[in-house]
């Protein structure tokens, strides 16, 4: 199936601290590509892939799983940290809980995670209830768009398939057991106004981590994407300070220095 115009995998060869992106469930990396170019244009090295399933129909993503969306992230990881001095890793939504198990399985290759309205779990009692429902039930309504600012859309699926769905339960409970692996320096964001995921699944992964240095901001105006909402620069300028703060020299100002290369969309 062709890509949805807008649904692309951005990268940009920059300095030798470089940044994965993680998009979230249903979505796309055009929830993540301000924030990606934001990046870029400090001179980091950013990648932020598509995940299998995702950026087509959602029937695709109902014959894929948890395994697939992380092995595309982990490659990725393996990837930057060859031709990387640092690498951080980030995530919106399920990418939060996808960039939380990089750092809880890869260690040290991880410079620091940087998390907006990450997820933990599936909640409700519907989600009890997969196991069963999704051999009956192909999809329900989506959950893609979740975005205070008038007019802003999210590119994402306007149907959840239940088999995907099920597989990401799964994914949920197992990074819940890995948290305590997580010792990097967290930078959690989240909207105390969220739709889709609760303030509880934050809370959560606070409580779970082992990181000492964590710094938890509110995104006060937006809902659960925020990277396209009104706290946009909010994420943006207070991710930049924090890898400025663990990797010196790391970030410049748009303009100078050398000049990288994109590729996609």
């Amino acid at each position: 199936m062709p890509l949805l115009t807008g649904a692309e995998p951005f990268r940009h060869e920059g300095g030798q601290t470089a940044v994965l992106l993680c998009h979230g469930f249903t979505g796309s990396p055009q929830s993540m590509r301000p924030w990606a170019e934001h990046l870029a244009e400090r001179g980091l090295t950013v990648s932020l892939p598509l995940l299998p399933g995702h950026g087509t129909r959602w029937q695709d993503l109902g014959v894929t799983g948890w395994q697939d969306w992380y092995a595309e992230v982990d490659r990725e990881l393996r990837l930057l940290r060859d031709r990387s001095a640092r690498v951080f890793v980030a995530g919106l939504s399920m990418g939060g809980a996808l960039a939380l198990r990089l750092a809880a399985l890869h260690g040290d290759a991880v410079s620091g995670v940087m998390v907006v309205n990450p997820a933990n779990r599936v909640h409700g009692v519907a989600a009890h209830a997969l196991p069963v429902l999704r051999h009956l039930v192909p999809a329900t309504k989506g959950i893609a768009s979740d975005i205070a600012k008038p007019v802003t859309r999210e590119l994402g699926y306007d149907r959840v398939p239940l088999h995907a769905a099920h597989s990401l339960r799964n994914f949920f409970r197992l990074v819940d057991s890995e948290l305590p692996q997580v010792t990097q320096p967290l930078l959690l964001m989240r909207s105390p106004q969220d739709h889709v995921v609760p303030p509880a699944d934050s809370a959560r992964i606070l409580s779970r981590v082992s990181s000492t240095d964590v710094s938890e901001i509110l995104l006060e105006q937006s809902y659960h994407v925020a990277t396209l909402d009104y706290d946009a620069e909010l994420i943006f300028r207070e991710s930049t300070a924090f890898i400025g703060r663990l990797a010196p020299g790391a970030v410049r100002e748009p303009g100078l220095g050398k000049e990288g290369t994109t590729a996609g969309g």
